[in-house]
């Protein structure tokens, strides 16, 4: 887990929200990451960015959604998402430098529908749900087609919200975890251990972020 620099409880229209800040406050980048609808930013991916970005020069700011630091279980619909996204936004971008807008599963939709209106310079989509399990004529697509900004998809091979394979071509980049599920899991019997999936996304979003800087 990569070290706290602070917190900070950032009033929005969908009530209060939380930044988890981690790495140096004179970054000249900063990747906003939101989370899922089944869980927080305890997530194992998450806090596998926030522990790689700071040591290469980047913060991350890991964003709890209002819902969920008013202890509720169940997320909100996707405007009233959006509305907490907004409304956290000015925090995020008060130092001054570009800002990556990202999440997983339901926060990478919140960043894709968003990006372009807020500013952001780039879209981090984590587990990016393309559809509902087993329901794959409900596509998502347009979402992140329409973000607008270059865009970083990271995919487990075995997610049931959308394999890489079912993704359609445009304007993005992917990468693949193997035999990672939705939550970047990898079962026992494979051949790629979870450490090494985990290293997996850190290394392709690690890259992808340093060209954003250039």
């Amino acid at each position: 887990m990569g070290a706290v620099t602070h917190i900070d409880l950032v009033e929005t229209p969908a009530g209060d929200a939380r930044i988890t800040w981690h790495g140096p406050e004179d970054a000249p980048l900063v990747l906003a990451l939101g989370h899922g609808a089944g869980g927080g930013i305890e997530a194992r991916d998450l806090q596998a960015v926030a522990a790689a970005l700071p040591p290469l020069g980047l913060r991350v700011a890991l964003v709890e959604q209002p819902w969920r630091v008013a202890g509720k279980k169940v997320a909100p619909a996707p405007r009233t998402l959006d509305a907490g996204w907004r409304g956290v936004w000015p925090a995020l971008a008060a130092a001054g430098v570009p800002v990556v807008a990202g999440g997983r599963s339901a926060g990478a939709r919140v960043a894709c529908r968003t990006a372009k209106e807020l500013g952001a310079v780039a879209v981090l989509a984590l587990s990016f749900p393309l559809h509902p399990p087993g329901k794959p004529e409900k596509s998502r697509a347009d979402e992140l087609l329409g973000a607008g900004v270059p865009t970083l998809v990271v995919q487990g091979g075995n997610d049931p919200f959308g394999r890489p394979g079912e993704f359609p071509e445009g304007d993005y980049q992917l990468v693949e975890v193997p035999f990672g599920d939705h939550g970047f899991a990898v079962p026992k019997r494979a051949s790629l251990t979870q450490d090494a999936a985990l290293g997996i996304i850190t290394e392709g979003v690690g890259r992808w972020a340093r060209a954003l800087r250039e």
